[in-house]
């Protein structure tokens, strides 16, 4: 298994560019089932989980035609609607083909998915949507089959909890039900926002974009169109973490800073000048240490939780203490043993962590646990002095394009080491 080899000490400055966000890609590949006509996907990252969603879909019998960072799709060669275990396991956005094929088939069944150990995260709310559109649901043997006697009727959905994945199951599927879906308590994120854009450019009649209430009127079919991802604002803070980690200066660019204020706020807050752009951003620690910053994640526009373990890494090293309130996902303090390894003071009480800010970090073995926490061990051993041996880095190949590649046209001494 493949490892990364990490000397700490030195101060990350330079510009990197942000890849088409993970979280955006995905939903907008299943929505390509909608149509039987081509679809061009632009500014697709190239990341483990994409490559394993497009495996599943050609599965389908679906013709894919992936170079460079465009995905050519034609899917009136599809000819089944089974999404099977052995793919869907690895990656729990496979859910996301069910809406799509339930819409334009009339039946699919697909494997209950798995991914990352960060909470439950059941897709009950993704069957409890569709069965309110008239789906008939079975799940069995870990399958759900879903079918429908014609097409789904639109109706009105109520989310129990925001939940991203299933807004965007319930919104792919409701773009071809007949009649008017409303959608209320909706999932806010940009990834559904690009979702919809996409859907709208093939025809699709979707109203209050960025609200908690979608309105869907329903067309008989959907046409093909070319399409870009959006940035990915995850790797963007990512990286602007790394700067103010190591009190670097990093300019990270097509990217869009309107969709990550709430992040960049705290960045300014522990002590970082951060000058936005229209697609780029600039962060500038000054060679100063962080001032640790308390934050709760809550769902978009609020504090994300996929960049909870970033700001934790900062805070270890932060003036002062911070309180880190984690409401989304009841198990995403994993990463704190392994920063403890490394010198970090972290206690933990439930869902939330106080960190009280050490002087230094000491390189150790350390191993990642799931996507996010993984790179907040990279850039937590970025800061730390002498090295850090990371194992099971698979995670961050989930989510993070060419990840040692970048950090080290930014001045960092990482090393990738075939297992």
């Amino acid at each position: 298994m493949d490892k990364f080899i990490i000397r700490g000490g030195n101060v990350l400055n330079g510009t990197v560019r942000i890849s088409g966000a993970k979280n955006a890609v995905l939903p907008l590949l299943a929505a390509t089932i909608l149509t039987d006509e081509p679809m061009t996907i632009g500014n697709v990252p190239n990341l483990k989980d994409v490559n394993t969603l497009i495996k599943l879909i050609s599965g389908l019998g679906v013709t894919i035609d992936y170079q460079g960072d465009t995905v050519k799709v034609d899917t009136s060669t599809l000819d089944n609607q089974f999404a099977p275990y052995e793919l869907v396991k690895t990656m729990r956005a496979s859910i996301l083909v069910l809406g799509p094929l339930l819409a334009r088939y009339g039946e699919a069944k697909v494997s209950l998915p798995g991914g990352c150990a960060i909470g439950s995260r059941p897709v009950d709310q993704h069957l409890k949507a569709l069965e309110a559109l008239g789906a008939e649901i079975e799940v069995e043997a870990g399958y759900v089959h879903a079918k429908v006697n014609g097409r789904l009727k639109g109706g009105e959905v109520v989310f129990d909890m925001v939940t991203v994945g299933g807004t965007e199951n319930i919104l792919m599927a409701a773009v071809l039900a007949e009649g008017t879906t409303i959608i209320r308590n909706a999932a806010r994120e940009p990834e559904i926002t690009d979702l919809a854009h996409l859907l709208i450019k093939m025809g699709a009649k979707i109203e209050g974009l960025d609200t908690d209430t979608l309105t869907v009127t329903g067309v008989e079919q959907l046409h093909g169109c070319a399409y870009n991802v959006v940035a990915d604002r995850i790797e963007t803070g990512s990286y602007l973490a790394a700067a103010v980690i190591t009190g670097g200066k990093i300019r990270t660019t097509h990217t869009d800073p309107n969709l990550l204020e709430s992040v960049l706020e705290k960045f300014e807050e522990m002590g970082a000048e951060v000058t936005r752009g229209e697609d780029w951003i600039e962060l500038d620690m000054q060679g100063k240490r962080p001032k640790a910053v308390s934050f709760r994640t809550l769902p978009h526009p609020e504090f994300p939780t996929d960049m909870q373990a970033q700001l934790m890494a900062i805070n270890v090293l932060g003036r002062g203490f911070a309180t880190i309130s984690e409401t989304i996902f009841e198990n995403r303090f994993m990463h704190v043993p392994e920063l403890c390894r490394m010198g970090a003071n972290i206690q933990v009480e439930g869902h939330d962590a106080v960190v009280t800010g050490v002087e230094k970090l000491q390189g150790a073995p350390v191993m990642a646990t799931d996507l996010r926490a993984s790179f907040s061990l990279v850039i937590a051993a970025l800061a730390a002095e002498g090295e850090t041996v990371m194992e099971r880095i698979y995670h961050i190949d989930r989510g993070y394009e060419n990840v040692e590649a970048k950090l080290r046209t930014l001045g960092a001494d990482i090393q990738r080491v075939k297992g």
